[in-house]
This record gives C-alpha cells, sequence and structure tokens, in this order.
C-alpha cells in the first residue's frame, strides 16, 4: 500500500534544471511535487486547495514570483508560500509590497535540497496559535 504524500508542492522556476533537480529530490523524501516552467501555465491550472506549499522564483519572465503569489492568494488564501531566488534577498521589498502578508521563507540559489525541505516542513507545521 502507498503511503500518502507528506504534502503537495507547486514548483514554479523557469530554470528547467533546477524544476527537475528539485522535484526530483522532494519526491525522494515524498512530497508530491508538479513543476511548471511559465508561471502563467502554473496560474492557469492552479486550483484552491491543490497544493500544502507553492515554491515560486522570484525572476521570471511574463510573471515575477511576486505578481504569481499575490494571483494564487487571490484564489487560495491560504496556500504557503516559500521563495527561491538567485539574486539578493527579497524580504524587504516583500514586506513593502505587501505589508498584511506574512512569509518567512526566502531560500538562496545555489539550493541545498537539506535546507529546503526543513523550511518546507516548518511551514507544513500547524502554527502554534
Amino acid at each position: 500500500m502507498d503511503k500518502p504524500p507528506k504534502g503537495r508542492i507547486l514548483l514554479v522556476d523557469d530554470e528547467r534544471d533546477i524544476n527537475t533537480v528539485v522535484k526530483k529530490g522532494l519526491e525522494r523524501v515524498g512530497y508530491k511535487v508538479r513543476a511548471f516552467n511559465n508561471p502563467l501555465d502554473a496560474l492557469s491550472k492552479f486550483e484552491a486547495g491543490s497544493y500544502d506549499v507553492a515554491l515560486l522564483d522570484i525572476r521570471m519572465p511574463s510573471m515575477n514570483g511576486f505578481e504569481l503569489y499575490k494571483k494564487l492568494r487571490e484564489i487560495d488564501s491560504k496556500i504557503k508560500v516559500c521563495f527561491i531566488t538567485a539574486f539578493e534577498m527579497y524580504e524587504e521589498e516583500f514586506k513593502k509590497l505587501f505589508p498584511s502578508y506574512e512569509v518567512r521563507c526566502f531560500i538562496k540559489k545555489p539550493i541545498k535540497l537539506t535546507d529546503l525541505i526543513a523550511e518546507i516542513e516548518k511551514i507544513l507545521l500547524p502554527s502554534s496559535s
């Protein structure tokens, strides 16, 4: 009998190699992952309640990760998000754009899978409030 997945993850990064490596690594430890290279494709297929966590690259063509985050939240206000970036950390920029949203997860590329898994597990823990 198959074990249920540890969590359902939406992965959106325009770099195919990163998507492949991260998807395989997360699936190996028990997550169910759906990966997209195009944020518009991910958005068009997104449904409320489909995912526990969204891993979003910040810099992508056609729509950046912050814009995608905002649209995903309009569809599913409970979606938890972790941003991925190869550039400077964007936490302060995010706080200016979305002062009322709580996002504490920013992962810098190159991604260490162990760090990413630890962050995902932290995000998935029920809040203590």
